[in-house]
């Protein structure tokens, strides 16, 4: 028996972070807005439209972003409150769908082939799903609709923001033969300069290649490229993303040389990984502290326990003797960031009839 063509949906939230500081500051609508990082240092991470007209983006540095945009406003960011709007947005798609796999905070795809409200048109879920979200958040989405998860992507990047667009299975091969091989949803800047060298610019010259040779330039990835040139794709979305690691980093707007400044830190980076691990319900056995000095130079440090921890102590307790092992860090540090990983999760834990916990 043929399987029906899938329904999938990809909602993008438009420019998520500098959106709600909008929304919840009315001064700022209407201005360059950069979310993190301030004219002095750090590192932009979200932008609002208006300031991407002058080249400010996400990752990019501070001091960069000041220069290219000097009337762009800094506004530190407020993650407890992004991901209270984000669990807002997932509360709206699980009223369609149980099938929603989340990206990050700002995006997640939809399958929607058979959904909770019985409607045939993934379209008109799209749409009503977008307005839902404008009348309970005030915010807008992009969403892009079509037969597999590649497409679907590549559909809600194409009117940003507020936009809508569809690519049907009799436009599909049309849509990705004229798309720019870096717009490609997996390739990214590195990759899409090396086909741009092999003279690779857009997904007709991907076509041309075969599988044989693309796994030779790019290895295994190749096989994706060879079937996603060709507007197919299989993956299904899946309801239950395992994260396989939890952290928080800040960049400081002053070098820090001072251990009882890093400790100071330390403490408020392992409270909110603590309280992304009880939200997750999870535990971890491993815990990476990341070092950057003044010159930029990267420096990681990690400790790997039999036992499990979860706790704000816990982490500060070991993210402090990292900070100490083998000495304190011998130069400014600019950043500090805190990652547990080896994860339990409590449906796992069940499963399986233990627990173990380790509190220092």
């Amino acid at each position: 028996m043929e399987q029906p063509i899938r329904k999938i949906i990809h909602i993008d939230m438009d420019a998520f972070f500098a959106s709600v500081e909008q929304r919840d500051n009315p001064e700022l609508r209407g201005k360059p807005v950069a979310v993190g990082g301030s004219k002095a240092r750090g590192v932009v991470a979200a932008a609002s439209y208006e300031a991407r007209k002058y080249g400010v983006h996400s990752a990019l540095a501070s001091k960069i972003a000041a220069q290219r945009c000097p009337q762009l406003i800094f506004v530190k960011a407020r993650f407890d409150v992004y991901s209270a709007v984000s669990r807002q947005i997932r509360e709206i798609f699980y009223s369609y769908t149980d099938l929603v796999e989340p990206l990050s905070l700002d995006e997640a795809y939809l399958d929607v082939t058979e959904n909770k409200i019985g409607m045939p048109s993934a379209s008109i879920i799209a749409k009503e799903i977008k307005q839902r979200i404008l009348e309970e958040t005030g915010l807008t989405a992009s969403a892009g609709v079509s037969f597999n998860k590649f497409l679907a992507k590549i559909a809600s990047d194409m009117n940003k923001p507020n936009g809508f667009t569809l690519i049907t299975p009799d436009k599909a091969e049309e849509v990705v033969a004229g798309l720019e091989i870096e717009k490609f949803h997996g390739i990214g800047k590195v990759t899409a300069t090396k086909m741009q060298s092999m003279g690779i610019l857009t997904g007709a010259d991907l076509r041309q290649r075969t599988e044989e040779e693309l796994v030779r330039h790019f290895g295994k990835v190749g096989r994706y490229y060879f079937r996603v040139a060709r507007a197919q794709d299989e993956r299904e979305v899946q309801p239950h993303r395992i994260r396989k690691s939890i952290g928080s980093e800040r960049t400081f707007d002053n070098d820090l040389t001072e251990e009882d400044d890093m400790l100071e830190r330390l403490q408020h980076l392992s409270e909110e990984v603590a309280q992304d691990m009880a939200r997750l319900q999870a535990t971890a056995k491993t815990l990476t502290l990341k070092i950057k000095y003044f010159d930029f130079t990267l420096n990681t440090r990690s400790k790997t326990y039999l036992s499990e921890f979860s706790s704000t102590d816990a982490i500060y307790t070991i993210a402090r003797e990292l900070l100490r092992m083998p000495q304190l860090p011998p130069y400014p540090v600019r950043l500090l960031g805190i990652s547990v990983s080896s994860l339990t999760y409590q449906h796992d834990r069940l499963r399986e009839g233990y627990q173990l916990t380790l509190e220092l």
